[in-house]
């Protein structure tokens, strides 16, 4: 979409409500120690306010709940590398060019090759995939094709993954391709630098 439907929310109209709904994005892993100070959140600056934060600015309530969500999926039970494989071949299958921009580095970052993400386009069947990959790149296409996991994918990711961490695993998928359905919806637009597909 060339333009969009949904445009940023201009800085100088954001007020309390929504900075202090935006204030729930986590800088990081929290610490759970009980007794535990809470982690540091430092709302967006104004000259780094990506479009997707500017545009959640419009709904304050919803951003509150949604970016809660957010952190625990940032800081699941599934280690980083994991998550970005995940996210980008979601975000690949359900045309979520602003996720796939987005976490391409974010994805190298993690320890992802360029080789890597771009087999992530071929999908599980890719050759340079371990069996562990495969498998959630497996349930990637599955879930974004049927909307369930079948069997023989799920007891092939209990040979990796626990209990919490299948789970995750499920909930990132969704979440994800929910992000791509409702950014694709409100037709937003890359920032400046970025690259798509």
């Amino acid at each position: 979409m060339s333009e969009p439907r949904i445009v940023p929310r201009p800085l100088e109209d954001w007020d309390e409500e929504v900075r202090d709904a935006l204030s729930v994005l986590s800088t990081g892993k929290s610490n759970s120690t009980v007794g535990a100070q809470p982690p540091v959140v430092t709302p967006p600056q104004p000259r780094s306010v990506p479009n997707i934060i500017a545009i959640y600015a419009w709904h304050p309530e919803l951003s509150r709940s949604w970016l809660t969500f957010s952190n625990h999926l940032r800081d699941s039970t599934l280690n980083e590398r994991d998550r970005e494989l995940l996210t980008l071949g979601t975000s690949w299958l359900r045309r979520g060019e602003y996720e796939w921009a987005q976490h391409t580095g974010m994805g190298r970052a993690a320890g992802l090759s360029d080789d890597e993400i771009e087999a992530v386009k071929i999908g599980s069947s890719a050759t340079i995939w371990s069996p562990m990959d495969a498998v959630l790149l497996r349930a990637v296409e599955e879930i974004c094709q049927d909307r369930y996991v079948s069997d023989a994918t799920w007891a092939e990711l209990a040979t990796y993954f626990d209990r919490k961490q299948m789970m995750d695993v499920v909930f990132l998928i969704g979440a994800y391709d929910m992000h791509c359905m409702v950014f694709n919806t409100f037709g937003l637009q890359l920032e400046p630098g970025m690259q798509g597909f």
